[in-house]
């Protein structure tokens, strides 16, 4: 049942310490507050001496996207997306492209407002077979997201989490329960590049990974923003393309997308894209079939292959689908090989189209 709508909720991730503090159990940073302070997230905070969280019910914002745009590549092609983010993250990544949300501190910035069952009859209504957690990581805003995900699979629709799996083990597997797909944030592989540039940790993203991948149902797909001179060498493409494959699998799909200046990183060139190239040339040759360029104009980077014969499955042209050629039961059409991921009979015609939604209560 869904928590009161456009209230402080009351959450159950949390514990008391001997120094009369709350610690926030929902993410690896591990606030520890008094009455009256926020975690670093900044949506949840102490109050009366436990743990809420403060933007239940509210949004930055709704947007139906094609779905390729978060991106998924092998989760229902070609269709609608109703997507949308509440303010705030658990990490300080430097780079953020979305920082004017995620990074938000004003209440102001959630201008909508929809309950869990508003927001699955609009999706439904809008001819969505989906709904995305985005724009902010859902892990902050666990319980609205959780609520949100069992109105919509009430109605036959799908969950998705795009998010960069920075999250505790008991509420990990709560949540997850709940989430028919995922996009991961694999933001580099160095700990170092976590520490400097997130102010995270690189361990609990890969068990994240692990943990979706071999332990639910939920459909994975990973993303890397390839960061000129910060993540981009060919020893850490190397060794991040090594360890999908050896320790996820080789059809996990991989996308590879580009930077731009961005929040604190404004001296930071943008991604050649033949770095973006040579990064997918070296998934492939270390065992990956599904490896993708973003943010890039790059026929051959979107396009997905038949893992079997080699043959094009599904040519995008950016966000657009031109050529979908997988039999009802996701075979290549030629040789029969299956394509792992989710499939309809056939693709969806969305295209790039972006429609903002205004919602009402």
């Amino acid at each position: 049942m869904s928590a009161p709508f456009g209230t402080v909720t009351p959450t159950r991730h949390w514990h008391r310490l001997d120094d009369g503090r709350i610690q926030c159990d929902i993410c690896p940073r591990a606030c520890k507050l008094r009455d009256g302070q926020r975690g670093l997230c900044f949506v949840r905070g102490c109050q009366d001496g436990a743990i809420v969280l403060t933007t239940y019910g509210r949004s930055s914002g709704f947007c139906v996207d094609p779905i390729e745009k978060k991106p998924l590549n092998h989760f229902l092609p070609g269709t609608p997306i109703f997507s949308f983010g509440t303010a705030g993250c658990n990490l300080a990544c430097r780079f953020c492209q979305n920082w004017d949300i995620s990074k938000s501190r004003e209440i102001d910035t959630l201008a909508d407002a929809a309950s869990p069952e508003a927001i699955a009859a609009a999706a439904e209504r809008l001819g969505c077979g989906s709904v995305a957690f985005t724009y902010n990581d859902p892990v902050i805003f666990h319980e609205y997201a959780i609520d949100v995900a069992q109105a919509c699979q009430a109605r036959g629709l799908k969950a998705v989490a795009v998010t960069a799996g920075y999250q505790c083990t008991e509420p990990r597997a709560e949540f997850y329960r709940c989430m028919d797909a995922a996009n991961v944030d694999l933001k580099g592989f160095s700990e170092r590049f976590y520490h400097e540039l997130c102010a995270g940790h690189l361990a609990p993203v890969l068990e994240t990974l692990q943990y979706v991948c071999h332990e639910t149902d939920t459909w994975l797909e990973i993303t890397t923003l390839l960061i000129p001179g910060q993540n981009d060498g060919d020893a850490e493409l190397d060794a991040l393309t090594r360890w999908v494959a050896d320790e996820l699998g080789p059809e996990v799909p991989l996308h590879f997308t580009a930077f731009h200046p961005d929040w604190k990183m404004l001296d930071t060139a943008p991604t050649p894209p033949r770095t973006l190239r040579r990064a997918r040339e070296i998934g492939l040759a270390n065992g990956l079939r599904h490896v993708y360029t973003g943010n890039v104009r790059d026929l051959e980077g979107g396009t997905t292959f038949c893992a079997g014969c080699g043959a094009r499955l599904i040519v995008r042209d950016g966000y657009t689908i031109r050529e979908y050629r997988l039999a009802p039961d996701g075979r290549c059409r030629d040789c029969g090989f299956p394509c792992a991921g989710v499939f309809a009979a056939e693709a969806g015609h969305w295209g790039t189209r972006r429609l903002p939604v205004r919602m009402s209560v």
